[in-house]
């Protein structure tokens, strides 16, 4: 019996080209990302890309969706209180980055069309305002808190020091005697310091919703 001979090569994608080109991003950056690299990394020709996707920012933004598409979203589902499902949020959301610090930029722009992307933002505008916040508060809220979440994610505050006593000259930088330790404490200083903005900003948060609480029983 005769039978079709299996390709040797699995069938082009979406899914390769976005896991692919997030390879990339993850690698070298945003200017990493080419047609031709692509069609190089999975063996096709550059124009068969273009049966899936029309232009680099179009592939660019399915691997920011791929990224948003890891954050988990449940605490919303089941009537948690406003502040803590933020919180369980946040840290969800920043630990779908931190292995993708590059795709930042690209989510940066906002979700656009991006199914997740809008997913996300449904979901915390949706808590919000059944919490009691007003409309165009809880729209600030989601936007402060992508702001805070997102810069988080660009870059290290610890690596930022290099570990070289010699280059903080006491005669110089008399209060940064201990800042060549930053680079090996990089996990502890860079966690501990996004969990104490976010205590912070929810704490004020917390503030604003207590008197809007009270205006409400006045009126």
């Amino acid at each position: 019996m005769w039978r079709m001979a299996r390709p040797r090569k699995p069938l082009l994608s979406r899914d390769r080209i976005v896991e692919a080109a997030g390879a990339l991003v993850d690698a070298e950056g945003l200017e990493a990302v080419s047609t031709r690299r692509l069609a190089a990394a999975l063996g096709v020709s550059g124009p068969s890309l273009y049966n899936h996707f029309r232009t680099k920012d179009e592939i660019l933004d399915a691997v920011a969706d791929a990224v948003s598409s890891r954050v988990d979203l449940s605490m919303f589902d089941g009537g948690q209180d406003w502040r803590e499902a933020l919180h369980a949020w946040a840290h969800s959301y920043r630990d779908a980055l931190a292995d993708h610090p590059h795709i930042v930029p690209v989510l940066a722009r906002g979700p656009g069309r991006r199914p997740a992307g809008l997913r996300v933002a449904d979901a915390v505008f949706g808590a919000m305002t059944e919490a009691g916040w007003p409309a165009a508060q809880a729209t600030r809220i989601g936007a402060l808190m992508r702001y805070f979440i997102l810069g988080s994610a660009v870059g290290s505050f610890a690596r930022g020091f290099v570990d070289d006593r010699a280059a903080y000259d006491p005669a110089d930088y008399p209060h940064l005697g201990q800042a060549h330790l930053l680079a090996e404490r990089q996990r502890e200083v860079d966690e501990g310091a996004f969990e104490t903005g976010l205590e912070a900003l929810l704490d004020g948060l917390a503030l604003q919703y207590a008197a809007l609480t009270r205006a409400n029983r006045n009126v």
